[in-house]
């Protein structure tokens, strides 16, 4: 494997959804409530909407189902979309149910919402899930906390590119994808 392909790798599993929603919700929590209550809320959300997801990948990949994390073949997604709005969801549901802090359910609602769109837009095209999830965070983040959070979209053009050099999407995919993910955080602001 060449140097490229080798850093495109590393990086594209670094920056993995999981890994982006682990440390962007828990900060988005954490700044929004100003406490580790609100850090604790922000990791419970970013369970929902991307530890479960990816536990359920690394089961169906020890079934056999998938080859890796990355579902290249896009008629297989459906289900792990499925998977993660019935996650979130779920999640939505326990905040709403126990006084959870509305922007971190508003973030939730704004990732349930991208998804949505994931899924109809994957019945005939393969847009980016890796792009949307890391545009997404950088995005709620800028909007919420501050306008130096952008600098965070270094990181996105590097899962984009990641994305491209490794042959799992085209340049227009990921570009989608990353505009998908920051148009999540207008819905979150509508709510």
């Amino acid at each position: 494997m060449s140097t490229r392909l080798t850093v495109a790798k590393a990086t594209t599993d670094v920056l993995q959804p999981r890994n982006m929603l682990l440390g962007g919700l828990t900060g988005f929590g954490a700044f929004t409530e100003a406490s580790v209550t609100g850090a604790g809320w922000g990791l419970f959300a970013a369970l929902c909407a991307g530890v479960v997801p990816s536990e359920y990948i690394n089961w169906e990949k020890r079934r056999g189902t998938f080859g890796d994390r990355h579902v290249v073949d896009r008629r297989q997604r459906p289900r792990i979309f499925a998977v993660i709005l019935a996650s979130i969801g779920i999640g939505i549901t326990v905040m709403e149910l126990t006084g959870g802090p509305k922007d971190i359910e508003h973030a939730m609602i704004a990732l349930w919402g991208m998804t949505v769109v994931l899924l109809l837009v994957n019945a005939f095209w393969k847009i980016s899930v890796d792009a949307a999830v890391a545009s997404s965070v950088v995005a709620l983040l800028a909007v919420f906390h501050s306008p130096w959070w952008l600098l965070g979209y270094i990181a996105v053009v590097a899962v984009c590119w990641t994305r491209v050099a490794l042959s799992y999407h085209s340049v227009a995919q990921t570009v989608a994808g990353a505009s998908l993910g920051a148009a999540a955080a207008g819905i979150w602001m509508l709510g």
